[in-house]
């Protein structure tokens, strides 16, 4: 099954201790719709300029990623400038351009209308109500969100979540939205504005799914080289939603699979600047990741003495 996407596509400028990315690819729709891609079909909706580099449209088609949804506007493209210092779990926001992407107005084909899997990315939650209007019945809807709509339009947000299926943010986020500092607090305070399932990102921590009646813990795969971490969160949850769409799997066995599957593709992001490393990606090393975590967080029962 295919996924839509509705997000950002950008041009980022990226500096870590380990080197500097210039005016690379970069936005929430395209980290997802790359790491999607290697699991199933991608239909993405978003907004570029006039001076996006046909390059980044030739590679997003080279993934097969459907740009029917790919609105090109005359301007310049959204562009965001960060940096991070040895604590990698956190940009500094140096520069933010919206440009085009200040009047983005999604609006879905008729051809994706019918789409079972869909995952609102990172926009103003009064525009991914609008998505919602759009589409007829999906079977599995994700949303992710950031800290400035949840302090900026906190009760909109409240109404996209409690139509979604997956909620997926990071700790922090978790901890502004339901003003409790325990995550395990904040999660039940989630659920409770009508999520389905809450998702908490943990960086370098790994990753915490929370339902009503259980909590999921996955550690992040431990690596030797982390170059740049943008669009870890975005990567992650392309694998886990792409994986779904693969499978059509979403009993708890299937989420947790998804999970691990996310994980990964997080894991081989990091490794180099902007989608560099996911452009040489093979499967075959997706699946042996898959099969490396699996070892090293699996432990027998102890039977009772």
């Amino acid at each position: 099954m295919s996924i839509l996407v509705v997000g950002s596509v950008a041009i980022d400028s990226v500096e870590t201790p380990f080197g500097v990315g210039e005016n690379v690819l970069g936005g929430s729709a395209t980290y997802f719709s790359t790491s999607a891609s290697f699991f199933t079909d991608v239909n993405l909706v978003g907004i570029i300029g006039d001076d996006f580099p046909q390059e980044h449209i030739d590679f997003l088609k080279s993934r097969n990623i459907d740009l029917r949804g790919l609105v090109k506007a005359d301007g310049k493209t959204f562009h965001w400038k960060g940096k991070y210092g040895y604590d990698l779990n956190e940009a500094q926001t140096l520069d933010t351009q919206l440009n085009v992407f200040q009047t983005f107005r999604p609006q879905i084909p008729v051809e994706y209308a019918d789409t079972e899997y869909l995952i609102l990315a990172n926009i103003d939650p009064e525009l991914q109500l609008e998505v919602l209007t759009q589409v007829k019945n999906p079977r599995v809807i994700a949303c992710d969100t950031m800290n400035f709509w949840i302090s900026s339009k906190p009760e909109v947000l409240k109404q996209v979540i409690a139509k979604v299926d997956f909620f997926i943010i990071n700790e922090g986020e978790a901890r502004q939205l339901s003003g409790e500092v325990n995550l395990v607090k904040a999660a039940k305070a989630i659920l409770a504005m009508g999520a389905k399932n809450l998702i908490i990102k943990r960086g370098e921590y790994g990753v915490l799914l929370f339902t009503k009646d259980s909590i999921f813990a996955a550690p992040a795969y431990p690596l030797e080289k982390v170059f740049d971490p943008t669009g870890a969160g975005d990567t992650f949850a392309g694998g886990f939603m792409g994986y779904l769409a693969n499978t059509g799997n979403i009993s708890d066995e299937g989420i947790r699979q998804a999970i691990i599957f996310g994980s990964v593709m997080a894991s081989f992001n990091v490794e180099d600047f902007s989608l560099d490393r996911l452009r040489t990606l093979q499967y075959s090393e997706i699946d042996a990741r898959y099969r490396s975590f699996k070892r090293m967080t699996h432990f027998e029962t102890v039977e009772p003495t």
